[in-house]
């Protein structure tokens, strides 16, 4: 039995490690459990970070090969070298993992690698991946639930990582497919079907809804849609996937339309080299053992946690995907701040609707706040000011004008209620509105500011002074 902990904290992805983090910085005795074998959880390992490096290669080869010639820059002999740029990211994701476990160093965190369980209220074992190692017991005064997320299975559907992946084995292909079906039009399906697209594969998205990235703004997910459809990628919404079969040479998909089939239709067949599951992901928490130690769950398998991100049992907080809420890292950052500074007596604060949303297809998409259909259903009035970047000078200079920005704010006190953004560097640009939300500021506000030309950021500038009627350049 080791000295006891202040807190210990099971998961080390970014909620966990960050979590983690902020609790030894207050003055805590922290530990932190991890049964990967690296820290950094699915985002950093298998998740946001080889996805973006598979983005940002795979962007590079397209332009080469597509727009490279309108610079007056002609290419000849473009060949794809996969494997070096598979070894690429996998650099990446090695580098950022050791300055995590450099991190923990650093703030004196005790590192234990195994599975966790929590046997008792203040107890946590753990069992190293070492086959006939035995288990240690740690005795903590408190115990931070970061176990995050995993993969949504879709029935009918079994993922083998080789010809029917899921996101981590589509970050591994060892060659491009001719044919790719990505099975949801998300976040992550749209993402890594834009890799494989890049690289030479036909890629065809089938989704369950009549949009694509359901949840954001409906202007955004149709302009969104048409963007993507533009660049090459096929769509066929409204669609049930109801099995997947490996074959010799692919796989073969069946489905019907969502709302059933017509009398005497039959179900629609698809084959295709790779399918993609990418329809969502469920909390992680297998082998807790949250059952004996007492925390209750949802209907769903989420962690329901109080203001403090309490369990219903004392000295036992939970964080980041595992609760709900958006499944984004950064928000999962933000929660184990919060939750390490409450525990430590301190008060910490996250305001949900500020929290950025962005995809890194080409062009992004970044959202914020409320939602226009959102905003309609709450009866709330506001003012919608939109500007296109084809009107902003250097997204023209950067021949990468596709898209727009929308900054919605309260009819009466012009406060911003929401920006949603899709364009170039969508991501970087929606940070300026979160900062002025999270202050409470108005649409006048971001209009007041001077903002650098030829910029990006002046289509803000632009939108924020649409919404009040008087925007310059359009």
């Amino acid at each position: 039995m080791s000295e006891p902990y202040d807190v210990i904290v099971i998961g080390g992805g970014p909620g966990g490690y960050v979590g983690a983090i902020r609790a030894a910085q207050l003055g805590l005795k922290t530990a932190i459990v991890e049964k990967r074998g690296t820290l950094g959880g699915t985002c950093l390992n298998v998740g946001c970070i080889p996805s973006k490096a598979m983005l940002q290669s795979s962007h590079h080869y397209e332009m080469a090969e597509t727009e490279f010639a309108d610079h007056g820059v002609q290419v000849s002999g473009l060949k794809l070298d996969l494997k070096t740029m598979l070894g690429r990211k996998e650099k990446v994701v090695d580098d950022l993992t050791k300055g995590i476990e450099f991190l923990m160093k650093k703030n004196k965190i005790d590192y234990h690698v195994g599975t966790a369980e929590i046997t008792a209220p203040g107890e946590v074992s753990v069992k190293p991946p070492k086959k006939g190692a035995r288990k240690q017991k740690l005795q903590t005064s408190n115990i931070i639930i970061a176990t995050g997320s995993d993969v949504t299975p879709l029935p009918g559907v079994t993922i083998d990582e080789k010809q029917i992946v899921s996101s981590t084995g589509a970050l591994s292909l060892p060659k491009v497919p001719k044919t790719m079906v990505v099975i949801g039009a998300g976040v992550i399906g749209l993402e890594l079907g834009s890799v494989w697209r890049r690289l030479g594969a036909e890629v065809t998205v089938i989704e369950f809804l009549d949009m694509a990235l359901p949840g954001m703004d409906a202007e955004v997910s149709k302009n969104m849609q048409r963007i993507l459809k533009k660049q090459g990628m096929n769509f066929k919404m409204k669609t049930k996937v109801t099995g997947a079969k490996a074959v010799r040479g692919g796989v073969n998909l069946t489905m019907e339309p969502r709302d059933g089939l017509a009398d005497g239709a039959k179900a629609e067949t698809l084959k295709a080299e790779v399918v993609l599951v990418a329809i969502g992901r469920k909390p992680y928490t297998d082998g807790l053992g949250l059952k004996k130690a007492g925390v209750e769950v949802d209907e769903r398998g989420f962690i329901p946690v109080d203001e403090d991100f309490q369990t219903n049992v004392e000295g036992i907080y939970a964080i980041g995907d595992v609760i709900g809420g958006a499944m984004l890292a950064h928000k999962a950052e933000d929660e184990g701040v919060v939750c390490a500074e409450i525990m430590a007596g301190e008060s910490g604060h996250i305001d949900y609707d500020s929290i950025p949303g962005i995809v890194y297809t080409h062009p992004e998409v970044a959202a914020c706040g409320k939602t226009e259909e959102q905003l309609k259903d709450a009866g709330t009035e506001y003012n919608s000011g939109k500007f296109p970047f084809t009107a902003n000078s250097r997204a023209r200079c950067n021949a990468d004008a596709d898209g727009f920005v929308k900054i919605l704010s309260d009819k009466a006190t012009d406060k911003v209620l929401g920006c949603h953004i899709i364009g170039p560097s969508a991501g970087d640009l929606i940070q300026e509105v979160v900062n002025v939300m999270e202050f409470g500021g108005s649409a006048e506000d971001i209009a007041r500011i001077c903002h650098g030309h030829p910029g990006l950021p002046e289509a803000v500038k632009e939108a924020a002074l649409a919404a009040g009627g008087r925007a310059i350049h359009i």
